[in-house]
């Protein structure tokens, strides 16, 4: 799964600390997801979509995959 997330907190000016408090992990739990080593749960998704101000669909989809076409 691809993400913006980096980007998108890096619009909103908060550090991975500042994002991971108001949405209740860890930095780490940020920095991994940012890095696309971890898929967050969907509650957590859509508190990412709500402090970052994006849909969840501009937060992450599926990389089309090779056999799917």
């Amino acid at each position: 799964m691809k993400n913006s997330v980096k980007p998108s907190r890096i619009e909103k000016q908060l550090t991975q600390e500042e994002l991971a408090e108001k949405v209740g992990v860890t930095r780490q739990t940020i920095g991994l997801i940012e890095k696309e080593k971890y898929n967050p749960t969907i509650a957590l998704g859509l508190k990412l979509s709500k402090v970052l101000n994006k849909s969840l669909d501009q937060l992450f989809w599926l990389e089309e995959d090779e056999h799917e076409k």
